[in-house]
């Protein structure tokens, strides 16, 4: 079988605990581009800390960034994006600053987010990424509703954390009640997503793919967490690094060495070492 497509996941997959790649993993994806094969850098993230991430990797390809909602190679020239638009945003950021909940509002160029109250027993629990300055502007504000009259925003993803789960489950109730359909995700710790309905890491990797004339089953994808699983399922080679959920290496076609372990690294060696180079 001959592999023309690799799409890394960032998150778990390639950076390690100690917030650094590796040199077996760089050298390995090295190894694979010298093959033909086309890398692709997938992440939650938004792009500039993606591209920062393909700069280090030496990867010029696309990127798959903020769960799928902006694809590009260059940050103003975009492949593909989906945003929510900017009376829904205001409508929705309304409804989630009537809970005590830190909100926060992705863009390519920056983000937005509200202050957080001194809690300091709660604000430890607070899993929102709170690093990501070193990569794109983020600015914090009293009211995020005042600052979208004054300034709209069109964001690619809202998220917010809540104190407590039954103010989370008050706030989707109303939410979808709003006149147009989003992609609603709860995640651990209190944690709501809302996108674009129809937008993931696995509908724009088709896109590319198909922009790029590569068959889905030409593909690998490497995945950890439980919103790659349609990514893996579609592609030829589904992979899960070991350190993935138990859901997410039940879907897998192949199951890697853990991030620790440069699982990318081992995959790579195992998997195209006796690939032949792509003929473009």
């Amino acid at each position: 079988m001959i592999y023309r497509m690799l799409a890394l996941n960032i998150d778990g997959a390639i950076i390690q605990s100690n917030s650094k790649i590796s040199r077996q993993t760089k050298a390995a994806i090295d190894y694979v581009k010298s093959k033909g094969v086309v890398v692709t850098l997938v992440t939650s993230k938004p792009f500039l800390y993606a591209a920062k991430m393909a700069k280090i990797l030496k990867v010029d390809g696309y990127l798959v960034t903020s769960d799928g909602a902006f694809v590009a190679k260059e940050k103003d020239q975009p492949f593909y994006y989906q945003r929510i638009e900017e009376v829904q945003a205001e409508e929705m950021v309304d409804i989630l600053e009537r809970y005590e909940c830190h909100i926060r509002l992705y863009h390519e160029n920056y983000s937005l987010g509200n202050k957080m109250k001194e809690k300091k027993q709660l604000l430890a629990k607070m899993t929102l990424e709170l690093d990501e300055p070193r990569f794109y502007p983020l600015t914090f504000v009293d009211s995020v509703y005042e600052k979208l009259l004054e300034q709209p925003m069109a964001p690619l993803k809202i998220q917010a954390q809540f104190y407590r789960e039954n103010d989370r489950e008050l706030a989707i109730t109303q939410i979808k009640k709003m006149n147009q359909s989003f992609l609603i995700m709860k995640g651990k710790n209190n944690q709501l997503e809302v996108m674009n309905e129809g937008v993931s890491k696995a509908q724009s990797l088709r896109m590319l793919a198909q922009f790029l004339e590569i068959k889905l089953e030409d593909m690998v994808a490497v995945g950890v967490s439980e919103n790659d699983i349609e990514m893996i399922q579609q592609a030829g080679l589904g992979v899960a690094m070991g350190n993935a959920s138990h859901k997410v290496r039940e879907e897998a076609d192949w199951i890697t060495r853990s991030t620790e372990e440069d699982g990318v690294s081992y995959m790579i060696k195992e998997v195209f070492r006796k690939q032949l180079r792509v003929q473009i």
